[in-house]
């Protein structure tokens, strides 16, 4: 049975200087990491797993049987390698920070604001200005709630409740990502000025938006969520809900290459709470540094979500800032180079006063006396 490797870095540090220079910088981003754990997994099991500093890894990759050794070392390269900005139309979108994405539901039923952008324009449209001026890097417009138990869109709908709101933020010069799993409504909102493709299904569910995102050349994103069909939500059976995931992903960023997909327009998102207990997303938000092994920049989206409800006596959508905040700064520790968020304002003052933190981190270690 073949065998797996995982190199997780399990101890973070705010600055080189504050381990002596036995860090790792994860992703060209602001975030360190001092040790890691070199974990093997064979079916479904771990049989293995050592603890190391930085210092001590690449020896102990060496000593590994060929094909781990040879995972272990391009795990290794992914975790320290730099990610090129996101060309969005005029805006570049810089990864060596991190970046807000800002969520712009035009649907009836989202799970936390449905209704309140679709039958009002102006609304919409301010919203969206709100967003922008707050400091949002990317507008992620949806037309299909994807919710557990809502039901599928017609495309039709989609299209006429999307296209609008994209050529609008597109007037405006706004960097702006298409929230959809259809080849049909990806194609009309590049049309329409739209920059990324934001798909949950990680282009599965759409035989043809391999195809088509290839062809366009714009940023992907490839979301984890272990259903099929309509239910995205269906199936999530994991022996290790982190292991899992991280397989998965590194499948498909395989397939999108296989397909002409370029490694640098790839994106992954590890899919919290889409088929997942509130246990399992938990643990794969803290195990984010992780999936910087897997060589892609990652976005996290966790605003106002069902967990956060679960763990805060059943708090409702809109009551939930606090607990957003929170995971958004577990993501910003983690290194995850884009957060996707209700509360942008919120969120950009967080991502800026964490920023200022590190910025201090790097400069308040006092020279020892000689």
């Amino acid at each position: 049975m073949t065998q797996s490797l995982y190199l997780r870095p399990i101890a973070l540090a705010e600055s080189p200087q504050s381990e002596e220079g036995e860090a790792v910088r994860l992703a060209g981003g602001m975030t360190y990491a001092s040790r890691f754990a070199l974990i093997v997994r064979e079916g479904g099991s771990i049989v293995s797993r050592g603890r190391f500093g930085a210092h001590e890894v690449e020896v102990a990759i060496g000593d590994l049987p060929g094909a781990l050794a040879e995972q272990g070392q391009a795990q290794w390269a992914a975790l320290f390698a730099s990610h090129a900005p996101l060309q969005c139309g005029a805006r570049v979108i810089r990864l060596d920070q991190p970046q807000v994405m800002g969520i712009l539901n035009v649907t009836p039923d989202s799970f936390s604001d449905g209704g309140k952008f679709l039958d009002d324009p102006n609304v919409a449209n301010a919203h969206a200005a709100a967003m922008l001026e707050a400091g949002a890097a990317i507008i992620d417009v949806g037309g299909e709630s994807t919710r557990p138990g809502a039901a599928a869109v017609w495309e039709g709908d989609e299209l006429k409740r999307t296209i609008p709101a994209i050529e609008r933020l597109a007037a405006s010069g706004a960097a702006i990502s298409t929230d959809t799993r259809r080849g049909a409504v990806m194609e009309a909102a590049l049309a329409a000025g739209a920059h990324v493709i934001n798909d949950v299904s990680a282009l599965r569910h759409d035989p043809r938006s391999l195809e088509l995102a290839a062809r366009a050349g714009v940023p992907v994103v490839l979301m984890h969520a272990p259903g099929e069909a309509d239910d995205l939500h269906a199936d999530g059976t994991y022996h290790d809900v982190v292991l899992d995931v991280f397989d998965w992903l590194m499948a498909r960023r395989d397939v999108a290459l296989a397909a002409g997909i370029a490694r640098d327009k790839i994106l992954l998102d590890p899919g919290i709470g889409f088929g997942k207990t509130v246990a399992e997303s938990l643990a794969l938000l803290n195990a984010l540094p992780l999936f910087h092994a897997l060589g892609q920049p990652l976005l996290v989206g966790a605003s106002r979500k069902r967990m956060i409800g679960a763990l805060s006596n059943e708090a409702p959508a809109h009551q939930r800032l606090g607990g957003s905040l929170a995971l958004a700064f577990k993501a910003l520790e983690a290194g995850v180079q884009l957060l996707r968020v209700h509360d942008v304002p919120e969120t950009v003052q967080a991502v800026r006063v964490w920023r200022g933190l590190r910025d201090a981190a790097l400069t308040d270690f006092a020279q020892l006396p000689e």
